[in-house]
């Protein structure tokens, strides 16, 4: 007789289930899988490289000064000095750029790679620990919410003293001179840069990690929202994330494992009740924040499209954005995979997301136009231009980009934020943010941050129409939910980095804006220093129990007051737990 349905999986399935594996067993498993010169390799290009090019910015610039402007000859030379300079500055114009950008880059990449883990792992256990020790002394919703923020300063200065301690001994000063550059002075420099890297972040940290502190304590601690009105909607959203769509009929998701659903029939019914709802009451938008796949392999999006092309009227409403799965998962089948910093991998799969994305929804959203102050063309026009589309194909052929043609991170950095306008001056529109960090490691795959950059240009959008009413949609929480008990592993890195920041910027407009998320899978309404905030669970994802219900929220706007944007009561569509089986009660 048969002792198992190979349709319920195996311990296989598994292997990269958080559900199922403990933070201490994923981290003991890279050890013992991880390939040590691959991860030496990775380190030395993600953390000391850039470090390197970092700490040697300003020893080149001041050696550059020593040694060569300030031996030029003192006599009658005014026309040499013009030559001279006439040839700096178009070195400045032609690569000064491109060598800031390099800098810059090399500080994110410490910063995404080192600085924002850690702070935000220190955090979040001490603030564990914290509501662990005196959640017997203090109940309730406002003892909760001193306890994060007292835990929050904690670790800030906790992670504060470290840091300077670290700048004072490699310091206590950085290195800003160093010899003649010649072969047997390599080493030396090569010490200073690294010396002077390793003190810039440490000196960031010791005042970046406080700062955090201050500002996450400043913003607010966030709070349940009451009960919504009831009320005659002008707009109806179906916010739907992470479907987490898989490219076979039975397989795994990397967080469940064998468990919840197998392949992706949850998806399925949750669109034929959506078909159901919109003909009761036509639906304005689909929106769907983020993880449309599990691990971002074409298989996977083929299944989207294969799903979205069976509900055509749907699909013309549908607006995806990317989170964390569809971009930084490296290999879901084992956590132990990493990739260099150098590989091709993040990008590929950033393309792919983008071509699925302009595929449904590439002549609906706009991106903004050069200079990044106004709303420029269609998603669509704009991958047209300049050939876009045909780099990024050559591209996804084969990991490199033509000479002199656009490359994947400049174009998919253009492309956000996705703007979707208002249809009149004080209608609704709609602003989707890349909130995804870049990494190239499993257990940093869900840090979250925000860029300036963006937020800026959404701004801009926005101010284009003055009177609209926004929905803000983003991957990402912009805090932890006032829910005591969260396990530490779901809270390491998945909460937005500069959250604080972004609500500090929300504040200014919050009456006629509405933020909407997904990432942790559950859903929560509630608001932090005005800013409304509403979470989406996932239709897909599920406890061991097959038969456990699953549902997902039409939310209601209505115009409010003046300029605002009201929220009204949502409307709960359940999903089919099982193939055949009726929907949720």
């Amino acid at each position: 007789m048969a002792f198992a349905d190979p349709r319920d999986g195996d311990i296989e399935d598994d292997a990269s289930s958080t559900s199922r594996h403990s933070l201490l067993a994923h981290a003991g498993t890279m050890l013992l899988d991880t390939s040590l010169p691959k991860l030496a390799i990775a380190l030395v290009q993600a953390l000391v490289v850039p470090g390197l090019v970092l700490g040697a910015a300003p020893v080149v610039a001041l050696w550059f000064l020593q040694q060569v402007w300030w031996r030029l000859p003192g006599e009658a030379n005014a026309a040499w000095l013009s030559v001279f300079l006439a040839v700096d500055a178009w070195l400045v114009w032609r690569f000064g750029p491109r060598l800031f950008r390099m800098v810059e880059r090399a500080f994110w990449s410490l910063n995404a790679g080192l600085v924002q883990p850690l702070f935000m792992a220190v955090r979040e256990a001490v603030r564990q620990l914290l509501e662990r020790r005196l959640a017997r002394r203090e109940a309730g919703a406002e003892a909760l919410a001193k306890r994060r923020v007292t835990a929050g300063l904690v670790a800030g200065g906790l992670i504060a003293a470290v840091g300077a301690l670290t700048a004072y001994a490699v310091g206590p000063l950085p290195r800003w001179f160093s010899p003649v550059l010649g072969v047997e002075d390599l080493p030396l420099f090569l010490r200073d840069a690294l010396a002077n890297g390793v003190w810039a972040v440490s000196a960031y940290l010791a005042v970046a990690a406080p700062a955090w502190s201050l500002g996450e304590a400043i913003a607010g601690s966030p709070r349940d929202l009451p009960p919504a009105p009831e009320g005659e909607a002008e707009w109806r959203v179906a916010h739907l994330s992470d479907i987490h769509l898989v490219g076979e009929e039975y397989g795994f998701r990397l967080e469940c494992g064998r468990d919840g659903p197998r392949g992706n029939w949850r998806f399925e019914a949750a669109l034929r009740a959506l078909e159901e709802a919109d003909a009761r009451a036509r639906l304005d938008l689909v929106l769907i924040t983020g993880d449309v796949t599990d691990a971002g392999r074409n298989a996977e999006f083929i299944a989207f499209a294969d799903a979205m092309r069976a509900h055509p009227s749907l699909a013309a409403r549908t607006l995806i954005l990317p989170g964390n799965h569809d971009l930084n998962i490296v290999d879901r089948a084992s956590p132990a995979r990493l990739e260099l910093p150098t590989s091709p991998g993040p990008w590929i799969r950033r393309l792919r997301m983008l071509a699925a994305t302009a595929a449904l929804q590439g002549g609906r959203v706009r991106v903004m136009a050069p200079g990044r102050r106004a709303v420029g063309p269609t998603l669509d026009e704009f991958l047209a231009q300049d050939g876009r589309s045909a780099s990024m194909a050559a591209f996804l052929d084969d990991g490199r980009v033509p000479r002199g043609q656009p490359r994947p991170r400049d174009v998919w950095e253009a492309c956000f934020p996705m703007v979707v306008p208002p249809a009149s001056p004080d209608g609704c529109g709609v602003l989707l943010l890349d909130s995804n960090a870049l990494t190239h490691f499993s257990f940093t795959n869900a840090l979250g941050i925000l860029a300036a950059a963006e937020w800026h240009a959404a701004e801009h959008a926005m101010a284009e129409w003055p009177r609209a009413r926004w929905l803000v949609c983003l991957h990402h929480h912009l805090v932890e939910y006032p829910k005591a008990g969260v396990k530490l592993a779901d809270r390491i890195a998945t909460a937005l980095t500069n959250g604080h920041w972004v609500i500090a910027r929300l504040r200014r407009q919050a009456a006629r804006l509405v933020v909407l998320h997904g990432h942790r899978h559950t859903d929560w309404t509630g608001e932090v220093g005005g800013v409304r905030i509403l979470s989406a669970p996932s239709p897909v994802m599920g406890d061991a129990d097959l038969a456990s219900p699953r549902y997902f929220w039409i939310q209601r706007f209505a115009r409010g007051e003046g300029d605002a944007l009201a929220v009204l009561a949502a409307e709960r569509i359940d999903v089919a737990c099982q193939p055949g089986a009726p929907a949720a009660e």
